[in-house]
């Protein structure tokens, strides 16, 4: 039997009920899912592709893989052969398999961020491997160490790794062959700093070796209902994982494929959910500063990285009491201890209301 942690949310649920208890309702900003309607061009693309009796391919269409190779070139400066491409059933499923899917297993080490998803850390227990939580590389001694995850911008922080960080990330893996798997679902939330790709040129020196970039929909196009994600990068390492996918059965239904790779060639959509997140995030963020809370990091993506010099339960329970639900920060890792995690992706009704109560 595999030793997996609580699931951490279970925790959440007394404040929750504390929340939903304010004469106005709760305001539940401690869950990052998207709450705006799935985008026309997505709802229209699905619904021409209903009829699909047929098993869908699991390496996914030429045409999705081409609209996700385009999307990279166009919003990113990423150059991939769309050969290099392959679907997944949302983000969440791949970082949680991917050190099963790569061959780690016992004796190995997963290094993680220090703040970081906790579902990185589920991955390496699932493998067998020990989840390794280090900012910095070079404390790491011989053991081996073939997975190294990174995150930008952060979930829970926002914090945004600038080129010439990753650069030396990639370096150290490549000295020692690992593997470095870049979360990257927030790519195009950037607020205060640009993200850039693991597979930027800038990054990776223009060769994709031994990298691979995760990215998801659900964020940029209202998409967490459809389960739908890509991962891209090194073409022996797509391949090896397109070969286990198959026997494994990991096939994203020919419905969102279709719907996929419409909302991959809009940039329109995209556009305008940025600026609905921007309008919340500019109407939160000074009202929790002039509640008493500094906001730390957060210069990308959709959350909120907040402390007002307590531990981070005092805190959820103390916003509880006003009808807002956050996330603690000790969810991410123990350096989380006193921060809470602020998501902006309430709608504005709801915004508004955690505004007021602020004040």
């Amino acid at each position: 039997m595999i030793a997996l942690p609580d699931f951490p949310w279970d925790r959440l649920a007394p404040y929750k009920e504390l929340a939903q208890a304010h004469p106005d309702g709760i305001a539940d900003l401690s869950v990052g899912t998207p709450v705006d309607p799935v985008p026309s061009v997505a709802r229209d693309a699905l619904a021409e592709a209903a009829d699909s009796p047929g098993y869908p391919q699991t390496y996914g269409t030429p045409r999705l893989r081409e609209a996700a190779a385009g999307w990279l070139r166009r919003r990113h400066g990423v150059i991939v052969d769309s050969a290099d491409i392959l679907p997944t059933i949302g983000s969440k499923e791949l970082v949680a398999w991917l050190p099963l899917l790569l061959g780690v297993g016992p004796g190995d080490r997963v290094v993680l961020p220090e703040l970081a998803y906790p579902t990185y850390d589920v991955g390496a227990r699932l493998a067998g491997a020990e989840p390794y939580a280090a900012d910095g590389l070079l404390a790491l001694g011989p053991e081996r160490v073939p997975l190294v995850w990174v995150n930008s911008p952060s979930n829970p922080t926002g914090k945004v790794l600038p080129a010439e960080h990753l650069r030396k990330v990639v370096s150290w893996a490549r000295e020692r062959g690992a593997v470095v798997a870049s979360d990257e679902c927030y790519i195009e939330l950037g607020w205060e700093d640009d993200p850039v790709s693991i597979l930027h040129p800038d990054v990776c020196g223009g060769s994709h070796e031994g990298l691979l970039a995760v990215h998801s929909l659900s964020k940029r196009s209202n998409f967490a209902g459809y389960r739908a994600g890509f991962v891209a990068g090194d073409p022996v390492l797509v391949k090896r994982l397109l070969e286990v996918r198959k026997h494994a059965g990991m096939m994203v239904p020919a419905p969102i494929q279709a719907a996929m790779a419409a909302v991959l060639d809009d940039d329109e959509h995209a556009d305008e959910q940025r600026e609905r997140y921007a309008r919340r995030r500019a109407a939160l963020r000074p009202a929790l500063e002039r509640a008493g809370w500094r906001i730390e990091h957060s210069a990308a993506g959709l959350y909120l990285w907040a402390t007002d010099g307590t531990g981070c339960w005092d805190q959820v329970r103390a916003l509880a009491e006003k009808g807002i639900l956050v996330a603690p920060g000790d969810f991410y890792g123990d350096a989380g201890r006193e921060h809470v995690r602020i998501a902006v992706t309430a709608t504005d009704e709801r915004i508004d209301a955690a505004v007021l109560r602020l004040q």
